[in-house]
């Protein structure tokens, strides 16, 4: 369960479209990850093809799961670090292996070194006429020649508190940010980021193993703390000289997102601090004016653009804009002056997409066929489709039908598209597509329904207290006895960032607890995305209150449905906020006989900046909202007997939390079971961690509830 790849094999990596939207290339390796070929789809034909074999990928692309330093392997997996790039010729790739980059041509299959500086040369980009390969060494801005010869540095900080074009640990996480930088369309100039994290405080991520500790000062900014301070750079890429932009005075404002409209002309989004405030800016590159195009208010609620980017159409002068301003997540398409972008405001064209669904992603555009492709739950919050509406808000289309969940890439021109596709009992699968016409298979993974003989779960509804439907799932064990009563175990999430009732798989390890004569229920409380704005604003200003009150009525509910469930032998337990969401549940209620917390913010004060103000509001201003979300004051009204979990180098969700947890309940007397990770960070990953883990989950709840 836990290798890489689980149960149903590793399915393509790293998955890529050619510029010319001929061939899907994807990584292919084997279960232990030794050996790896980078493959293509011609999108024309269907038919596969190894680009570049296993004896040269080795050295090329390794496998990040063998990478030995746990923060750095968890970065390249979890933000989905790409190890190559297709140059926009597409017949030359740049490979990043260990920060060293090579560049490779398709027609000799030969790699030559591109760079070989001490220092790891990250998130390389082609110049769009394909002359010149940019990269980020040691915070600063690099251009060289695609011949190899004569590396330029564009910006010359020094110091690791100054960013240029590179990406700090908070705007990854909680921003999505990618990429800070980006060239121009005539390939002559760059627009990046510069991040100043000179007041930002530290983390000390601690390393105890060795004989002399080792000490990483991570740049880590906690509600109410200073977040770096940001601007706009233009560097031209043949000689050395920035020129900067200065957008607004706010020192508290994020810039999210940026690009070019056209040569000379950049957009950017600024975000206020809290959250609820967006600028569209439009700024000449070469004197610096501004003007703000559009502005996006979402009062009493936060903007939520983490699903959904805005993008510029290259043929007609206007771009994509996503909001949630009618109550659900749609598109609106917006126009200005292509000539002269800064003369006026950008026009409201017309709403895309309306109903009670919310769009999820814009995948692609066919521009000549003036049509946007998407993906919603439109129909089943609990699924996940890709659509298709032109651009003058008609034709609305489903491409995808079978039920479950489906996610898709497009190539740059929207003609074709790779979609993975998984349902309750179904395997995830791979294919590609062309638009309006057949999909060729690519991968498909085991069987884990068959081999493993894994059940879909039943699908149930409940009202939470406003007359809301919950959407929850319940498994039961596959041979409960006519007598006797099933002890339950909740397994939650809860929080803004992810749904646990979706129609796909269920997880191996409910399966596991089934036979072993325990029911396994979730239900995703008011708070969770993929609803209306209603829906997930619900918790706004307060951790813990509506999610748990919500949790208990479905719990009431699925008692009545199912009398056969043991209402006196219930347990609960979650991971990071449902880590969170299981110390409340055991803090705030007596319902719970057992319960496991893995890495859990206990004091939402000691969590980042941007994730919690964007939901919890200011310190300043909601300082009774905080101190009542605090689960280490509850702690002297734990009930039941709890199982804390947490690895000590866990740089998202720092050990600190379960630390002032331990502390407040030992000082209220409460007697719990504790198991530390060393070095271990957000994910306790490594098939060995995770199997004494998941042992100790098993193992708690089998003494605790028979």
């Amino acid at each position: 369960m836990f290798a890489p790849g689980g149960l149903t094999g590793r399915g393509p990596e790293n998955m890529e479209w050619s510029p010319d939207g001929t061939k899907f290339s994807y990584i292919q390796r084997d279960e232990e990850g030794e050996h790896g070929e980078l493959w293509y789809v011609d999108a024309a034909t269907g038919e596969k093809k190894v680009l570049v074999s296993a004896a040269k990928l080795a050295s090329l692309a390794p496998d990040a799961n063998k990478v030995k330093d746990e923060r750095e392997r968890e970065r390249l997996t979890r933000y989905h670090v790409a190890a190559y790039l297709w140059a926009p010729d597409s017949k030359h790739l740049i490979f990043d292996s260990h920060g060293q980059l090579w560049l490779f041509d398709l027609a000799t299959g030969t790699a030559v070194q591109f760079t070989s500086a001490p220092d790891p040369s990250v998130d390389p980009k082609f110049s769009p006429d394909g002359s010149h390969v940019s990269y980020v060494r040691k915070h600063n801005l690099y251009v060289r020649p695609a011949s190899g010869e004569g590396e330029k540095q564009l910006t010359k900080d020094t110091g690791e508190n100054l960013f240029n074009g590179d990406i700090d640990w908070v705007y990854a996480e909680e921003l999505a940010v990618r990429s800070n930088y980006f060239w121009s369309p005539d390939s002559r100039q760059i627009v990046f980021l510069h991040m100043d994290e000179t007041k930002v405080p530290s983390y000390p991520l601690v390393n105890l193993s060795p004989t002399h500790p080792t000490v990483d000062n991570e740049k880590y900014p906690e509600v109410g703390d200073p977040n770096p301070t940001v601007k706009l750079g233009v560097a031209d890429a043949d000689r050395d000289k920035v020129r900067w932009i200065s957008l607004n005075s706010d020192e508290e404002a994020y810039i999210p997102r940026f690009g070019w409209v056209r040569d000379g002309v950049i957009w950017a989004e600024v975000l206020n601090r809290t959250q609820d405030k967006m600028d569209l800016y439009f700024v000449d590159a070469k004197s610096g004016k501004s003007r703000i195009v559009l502005t996006e208010t979402t009062p009493g609620a936060w903007i939520d653009f983490d699903h959904v980017e805005v993008r510029f159409l290259n043929s007609s002068g206007g771009f994509l804009w996503p909001s949630w301003r009618d109550g659900n997540m749609h598109l609106y398409l917006y126009s200005f002056d292509k000539r002269n972008p800064l003369a006026a405001d950008a026009k409201l064209e017309r709403q895309l997409t309306q109903g009670d669904f919310e769009v999820l992603g814009m995948e692609g555009v066919d521009e000549s066929a003036a049509a946007v492709f998407f993906s919603a739950n439109k129909g089943d919050p609990r699924q996940r489709h890709i659509f298709s509406v032109k651009l003058d808000g008609t034709g609305l289309q489903q491409l995808t039908h079978e039920e479950g969940v489906y996610s898709a890439q497009f190539s740059e021109d929207g003609k074709h598209y790779e979609q993975t596709f998984s349902g309750p009992l179904t395997a995830p699968r791979t294919s590609l597509c062309a638009v309006g016409g057949a999909c060729a298979p690519v991968w498909e993974a085991r069987d884990q329904v068959a081999e493993y003989g894994l059940r879909a779960p039943k699908f149930l509804e409940f009202k939470a207290e406003d007359g809301t439907t919950l959407y929850g799932r319940l498994l039961l064990p596959p041979d409960a006895a006519a007598s006797g009563k099933i002890p339950l175990i909740v397994h939650i999430y809860g929080g803004p960032a992810g749904q646990t009732v979706l129609k796909e798989p269920e997880d191996p390890f409910d399966e596991i607890l089934a036979r072993k004569g325990f029911a396994i229920f979730s239900v995703d409380n008011r708070g969770t995305p993929g609803r209306d704005r209603k829906f997930q604003t619900a918790i706004r200003h307060e951790f813990g209150v509506i999610e748990l009150k919500d949790q208990l009525m479905a719990l009431d509910q699925l008692f009545a449905q199912y009398p056969q469930l043991d209402k006196d032998r219930v347990a609960i337990w979650g991971w990071s906020n449902g880590g969170s969401m299981t110390l409340y549940a055991m803090t705030h209620s007596d319902r719970f006989r057992a319960g496991v917390s893995v890495a859990p913010v206990t004091d939402w004060v000691n969590y980042d900046s941007i994730y919690t103000e964007r939901y919890m509001g200011l310190l300043k201003e909601q300082a009774a909202s905080y101190a009542e979300s605090d689960m280490t004051k509850a702690a002297v009204n734990l009930h039941g007997a709890l199982l804390l979990a947490h690895g000590t180098g866990d740089d998202n969700v720092h050990f600190q939390n379960s630390s002032q947890m331990i502390d407040a309940l030992i000082k209220a007397g409460k007697q719990f079971r504790l198991m530390i990770y060393p070095n271990k960070t957000h994910g306790i990953s490594g098939s060995d961690a995770r199997e004494h883990l998941f042992h100790m989950i098993e193992d708690h709840f089998e003494r605790e509830l028979k």
